[in-house]
């Protein structure tokens, strides 16, 4: 039998199934209840499943499926037989898709019904067994996709007693590919212990009960939906809500007010969408508005009017909103604070499994990504004694044991003396709290040796009007500013004005792209201002975690 005091998934997993038997665990939204009792009772009929098929300690397990409770139950029933997951983000493209599997050596492909189409016909010569995720039937070989509807699950109607594999906290839970910003993506190891540490440190930074309600947006193989709205509400015996459909406004509102969730885990791509469309155009409506607003008293009270309405929007209960994955617009940060929405800023990576630290409650300054989370040591190197940024380094249970069969690569991102190296410039404040500067990798050298983030200029940039997205590179020593316009907002203000919109793009689009130069010229330091702008006609293509591109444009 397993050790349940150990820090393991196994040991995760039954420890919450008997202790929150009768509490509802993972569900679609507004469907029928599925208790603790039920997820144990299914995921050993799955993990017999899957050891009839030959899944061992050790093997690879892939799962490629979009966010359903049967997502959480692959992942149990790999880990209680001793297998590795391997989580691949659904917006991978096929051909990345074959590859993760080949290179993880994965013996077996959980596959949902929607994604199987974007498996290569050459996955089935690399794995021995495919299977349906929607309801656990084995998926015969090269199987047309139009008849996957006809399949019946596989599980056994009754589990003959099935024994858990016992697992040590050193052993490998899953190997997670990053869909990294430079085109490169990398197998990171993560230890049983790694995830089961991390979620349960998770808890120091964010209280989360029995009676708390996760709604699920990103997606499960992404480390932050993985650790902190799936393992860590499982943990302390809470509920998580999925999706049927992709979390559009058609879809989320609806499910808001139906499940009243109380903790929600976002990107900032998506708050920043519902500021720059519902919220930034009410107060620039008018003169009277615009007016208003530039004066922090009135500004201050009219943030908190809209907040307590966004508030409504997300069902009213939300006490947790968390935000990661990248930087978060000033803008509209400073409107979340002094609204006193409930949001709080994570920062980390796939490599730290992801929490590093957290800017939570009195935690918050705008700008900050926090405290480190307890248990985590975080230092500067070489810190320049100017500015005191420098290299942020992480020490930790929650840190990778490395990339998986890349022991050059690990050995660069580890220092002499065991730390991580993040590759984030950054600096702590008086406050002892932490503020990201950038990745050092896109860092820009200037004419002088100055140090230029692109990603503070964009941040300058995208709280400009009309302004929806921007990416600033360095072309022939120059600083040019991509620029994506906000079409809509445009259109409804030229439409008010009486002015042809489309007159206005063709006609006048440089002047407004001067303009916003010109604005953000006089806001940023002198040597990050920038030389020239260039209109990017449609959206930056995006990584599946929401993160630009950032090769693609160099």
């Amino acid at each position: 039998m397993i050790n349940k005091t150990r820090l393991t998934l196994p040991a995760l997993f039954y420890n919450s199934v008997e202790k929150f038997a009768d509490n509802t665990s993972v569900k679609f939204a507004g469907e029928e209840d599925f208790t603790y009792k039920q997820m144990g009772e299914d995921v050993e009929l799955l993990a017999e499943l899957l050891v009839g098929l030959g899944i061992g300690k050790g093997d690879k397990v892939a799962i490629l499926s979009t966010n359903m409770p049967n997502w959480g139950k692959a992942f149990f029933a790999t880990s209680v037989v001793g297998a590795v997951a391997v989580p691949i983000l659904p917006d991978f493209h096929s051909n990345e898709i074959e590859t993760i599997i080949e290179h993880s050596e994965s013996k077996l492909l959980f596959v949902s019904e929607g994604l199987y189409k974007s498996v290569s016909p050459g996955v089935s010569d690399i794995v021995e067994h495919m299977v349906l995720v929607d309801n656990f039937a084995v998926i015969p070989k090269q199987m047309p996709a139009e008849l996957l509807t006809k399949l019946t699950s596989s599980l056994p109607l009754t589990t003959r007693k099935f024994l858990p594999v016992d697992v040590v906290e050193e052993d490998l839970a899953s190997i997670i590919y990053t869909s990294g910003t430079t085109g490169s993506s990398k197998g990171v190891m993560l230890t049983h212990k790694n995830l089961a540490w991390t979620a349960q440190q998770s808890r120091t930074l964010q209280r989360i009960t029995p009676v708390d309600r996760f709604i699920s947006i990103l997606p499960l193989s992404h480390t932050l939906e993985n650790t902190v709205g799936f393992l860590l509400p499982f943990m302390y015996g809470a509920s998580v809500h999925y999706l049927r459909k992709p979390p559009v406004a058609s879809v989320l509102m609806p499910a808001l007010q139906e499940v009243k969730p109380t903790v929600m885990l976002s990107v900032p791509l998506i708050i920043e969408k519902v500021y720059k469309a519902k919220i930034q155009p009410a107060f620039q409506k008018s003169g009277m508005m615009r007016f208003l607003t530039s004066f922090a008293p009135t500004r201050k009270l009219m943030h908190k009017i809209a907040a307590k309405k966004l508030h409504k929007t997300f069902g009213g209960h939300l006490h947790f909103f968390g935000i990661g994955g990248a930087k978060l617009d000033s803008t509209v940060e400073r409107f979340l604070f002094e609204g006193g929405f409930p949001y709080a800023i994570g920062y980390g990576l796939t490599e730290t499994a992801p929490l590093l630290s957290g800017a939570v409650g009195k935690y918050r300054r705008v700008g900050s990504a926090g405290i480190a989370m307890k248990g985590v040591s975080l230092r500067i190197a070489n810190p320049d004694p100017a500015t005191g940024e420098g290299e942020i380094q992480a020490k930790g249970e929650n840190v990778m044991r490395g990339y998986y069969k890349a022991p050059d690569i690990t050995k660069d991102v580890f220092t002499e003396d065991g730390w991580f190296r993040t590759g984030d410039r950054g600096m702590f404040d008086k406050q002892n709290l932490l503020h990201i500067k950038g990745r050092i990798k896109t860092m820009i050298v200037g004419a002088s040796g100055e140090n230029i983030y692109p990603e503070e200029i964009e941040t300058v940039i995208n709280k400009m009007r009309f302004v929806l997205e921007s990416l600033v590179v360095e072309k022939k020593g120059k600083l040019v500013a991509m620029i994506h316009l906000n079409t809509e907002e445009m259109e409804e203000h030229f439409k008010q004005l009486k002015e042809d919109a489309q007159h206005y793009f063709t006609e006048r689009s440089d002047e407004i792209l001067e303009e916003i130069m010109k604005k953000v010229n006089q806001e940023v330091n002198k040597f990050s201002r920038i030389n020239q702008v260039v209109l990017q006609p449609n959206p930056f293509e995006r990584t599946p975690t929401r993160k630009i591109k950032r090769f693609l444009y160099a």
